[in-house]
């Protein structure tokens, strides 16, 4: 990098454009973060306006969007089916949902409920990021969503960022936003999933149900107030309150605090050193977790935790610490992983025949 500007004036004054002259005898590896320091000339250069991304990018996150709306009204209509007829979800009803995009494709329009509702918490969440990158002046992708045809419908969606993030307290917005905006969206569907729970004795009895859900603490706070006395696994949500779940599930996975997840960003903006502690050891926790509740998924996540902690991380050139705002936003990012985290997600029940 042949130089960096820094910018610490004012919001409102006008932007001049200074150029840090190149050392004479530069550095044969690249600076540490603290480092830069003397690299950094204010004020800053503002940012120019940052291109919109391309129309091919556009015309494929289309594309996976209405993919992932076919699999998540399957998983919808799987859902649709088990509440009103009292049941667990089933992987076979989910088969049978599938075989209806052939067979009739117009009962699937029972998925639509918990598909637009999923949809459009993890979209909230997506266009979070997106619109907090344009902000800062960082170049990111249209939102991708990940087509899964499977009893949640969906790998989630993400974004690519294109250039680097310059500041501590951008990385910070970032990385906040989006599980922020999406919890926002999904308490209120999950609300409304509680208030409409079916009691359902059977679905919380492994030797009748397929699939066991698992309860964050969200949702046994709002069914200790809707339905005192009642235990939250016996609860059947209505489907847009299963979307809901999928929605904070998926948020506390984002908030895992390691790597390049939201988690991550928002963890490396309070304390470098801490983030790099739990980026080694979280991996391992969660696969020791996956051993000790059967859980399989716990080993996906922590081999993917393991893959990115080799990728390279990029330096912050301005480390200016955060403000007080978004250290009470870093609090609130942790209330929300302690609100929605699971340690057992989903089980699915295999029996002999």
């Amino acid at each position: 990098m042949r130089g960096s500007v820094h910018w610490s004036g004012p919001p409102t004054a006008k932007p001049t454009l200074v150029t840090p002259p190149l050392p004479e005898d530069p550095p044969l590896l690249p600076p540490t973060e603290a480092a830069w320091h003397a690299y950094l000339v204010t004020p800053q250069e503002a940012p120019a306006a940052i291109p919109a991304p391309s129309r091919r990018s556009l015309i494929v996150a289309c594309g996976l969007f209405v993919l992932t709306l076919a699999t998540c009204l399957a998983a919808g209509t799987q859902f649709a089916a088990a509440y009103a007829d009292g049941q667990a979800a089933s992987v076979v009803e989910l088969v049978k949902a599938l075989k209806l995009f052939y067979q009739n494709p117009s009962r699937l329009a029972s998925g639509l409920p918990f598909a637009a509702t999923l949809l459009t918490i993890l979209l909230a969440h997506e266009l979070g990021h997106f619109f907090t990158c344009r902000h800062h002046r960082i170049r990111a992708s249209y939102p991708f969503f990940i087509p899964f045809p499977s009893l949640i419908g969906t790998f989630g969606a993400f974004i690519l960022m294109r250039s680097a993030i310059r500041t501590r307290r951008a990385l910070f917005d970032v990385g906040a936003s989006g599980p922020l905006v999406g919890f926002v969206f999904a308490v209120p569907a999950l609300l409304y999933g509680v208030a409409h729970a079916k009691l359902v004795p059977a679905i919380a009895d492994p030797n009748q149900a397929e699939v066991l859900f698992g309860t964050p603490l969200v949702l046994r706070g709002l069914a200790a107030i809707l339905h005192p006395g009642v235990p939250v696994g016996q609860l059947l949500l209505h489907p847009v309150g299963r979307a809901a779940w999928v929605g904070l599930f998926a948020t506390a996975l984002n908030l895992l605090p390691a790597g390049q997840l939201d988690g991550g960003h928002i963890l490396r903006c309070v304390s470098g050193r801490l983030h790099r502690v739990t980026s080694l050891g979280l991996p391992i926790l969660l696969i020791a977790l996956g051993f000790l509740l059967h859980w399989s998924g716990w080993y996906i996540w922590g081999a993917v935790l393991l893959g990115i902690g080799f990728l390279r991380v990029p330096p912050i050139y301005d480390p200016e610490p955060l403000d007080m705002a978004r250290t009470i936003g870093a609090l609130i990012a942790l209330a929300i992983f302690l609100l929605t985290f699971m340690a057992a997600p989903i089980q699915i029940i295999e029996r002999s025949s």
